[in-house]
Order: C-alpha cells, then structure tokens, then sequence
C-alpha cells in the first residue's frame, strides 16, 4: 500500500545530491514534452533509471502522469469517442499488470538495458514518420492497448504505440488528441491502483513526486511557448535528439563514468 511521508524521508531526500539531478531531468522532460507534444516519458524513464532505479523511475514518473490525469479528464470527457477508447484502453489496463510484475522480478541492469533499447526502437519509428493506416479492426486495437499496456506497466512508456495507431486514422485531430488525453488518464489512474497494491509506491517516492511533478508542469509550460517560436522541423529534430541522448547515455555500459 502507499504509505504517508515523514519527515525524516523529506529530509533524506533534500540531502540526497541525486534529488536535484532528479530535478534537472524533470525540467527537461517537460520542456521537451511542451514544445514537441511527445517525449516526456522516452526521455525521464531511461535518465532518472540511470540516477535511481527502474522502480523509482516508473514509480515517480506514474505519479506525476496521475496527478495530470485527473486534471485532463473532466476537459476531453466530452470530445473523447469512447467506444474508441474504452476497447483500448481496458487491454492496455489488463496487460499492465504484466507489465508491473515485469518490474518487480527482472534485474534493474537487465531493465534499464531493456528501457534503452526500447526507447531507441520507439524513437526510429517515430522518427520515420510511419502511422497504422489500417482499418482499427477489435483485434488490431487489443493488440495495441496490450503492447502499450504492458511497456506502460513496466517502464512507463505507454504513449507511442497509441500514438503511432490512431495518428493514422481518419478521424479528426481533435477527436485524436482527445481520444489520446482520455487515454492516457484512465490507464495513469488504473495503473496508479496497481502500483498502490503491488507496493511501487514507498515513501521516498512520493516524496520525490511531490518534488520534482510540479518542476515538471512548469518546463511543460515554458516549452509550449517555445513551440510557438519554433519551426515544426526544428523542435522535433531537437526533441528526438534528446530523447536518443538520454537512452544513450542511460545504458549502464557508462555506469562507472556516470556514478
């Protein structure tokens, strides 16, 4: 269960030099998310796996991702097409808890070598431009709601597969977007309540939560106004270049330079 901060674990965490590198990065995460719409998790996941742990890198960042969630629902509730994102949204809840159990039993070197990995494999599709043209057919949505669910419940990348599959669809960009803020706030809520039951969520975690989530919505913030000063082709070559920088530099090859 989620436990209650102390305050002999606000003062661990002010005293732990790596709070602020934990910090740095959240700023970064959200600046890059702001002004490019994407990238936020590819690029927090794999850094804060590298200063911490995978657990405390899924843990932190799902809180943040929770707190987002329930701000975002009540204003896409309305725009979202459910029936699209009830199917979808219900594998990627059930295949979490594969995921999450991923987590807790593979070895934080062997995951961290995973996160990378998978952060570079998402990042070239992303890169080449390819979207699901298909028919969104039952089976293909399950599918996709599984894949995500279960890289979501694990590292906490949930987003580019959905991204990369209902991009290519014929409805319009508002439904789009919609459909994915629903998205991505039901299962940031659904997997909160696994997280709570699998304990994933001590209290050195929430503290750091609390810290760095606010630092994060600022960045956001900043970010989406450097999206207006920006050309499309300049922030998104500048996102996807760091977002291959973090899986680089967080693969645990360059742990002794790093630590």
């Amino acid at each position: 269960m989620i436990e209650l901060p102390d305050s002999a674990t606000w003062v661990a965490t002010f005293a732990d030099p790596r709070t602020y590198a934990a910090m740095a990065v959240s700023l970064l995460a959200g600046a890059v998310r702001g002004f490019s719409g994407f990238g936020s998790a590819l690029i927090f996941v794999p850094l804060m796996s590298t200063i911490y742990d995978p657990r405390t890198a899924a843990g932190t960042f799902l809180l943040i991702d929770f707190a987002v969630g329930l701000t975002v629902l009540p204003t896409v509730w309305r725009e979202a097409h459910w029936r699209d994102v009830f199917p979808l949204a219900a594998a990627a809840v059930i295949a979490a808890q594969f995921g999450a159990l991923i987590l807790i039993y593979t070895d934080a070197i062997t995951l961290r070598w995973g996160i990378a990995i998978v952060v570079l494999i998402l990042l070239a599709v992303l890169m080449s431009g390819w979207r699901y043209h298909g028919r969104p057919t039952l089976p293909v949505t399950l599918g996709v709601g599984a894949l995500a669910g279960s890289l979501g419940g694990a590292i906490q990348i949930v987003g580019p597969p959905v991204i990369v599959y209902w991009l290519g669809s014929s409805s319009s960009h508002a439904v789009v977007r919609a459909n994915l803020n629903a998205f991505f706030a039901v299962f940031a809520i659904a997997l909160f309540v696994t997280y709570v039951i699998r304990g994933l969520l001590p209290m050195h975690v929430v503290v750091l939560a609390v810290l760095i989530g606010p630092l994060q919505v600022l960045a956001l913030k900043s970010g989406t106004r450097l999206f207006h000063a920006s050309s499309a082709q300049t922030y998104r070559r500048v996102a996807y270049a760091i977002v291959a920088t973090a899986a680089l530099v967080s693969m645990p090859i360059w742990d002794r330079l790093i630590r």
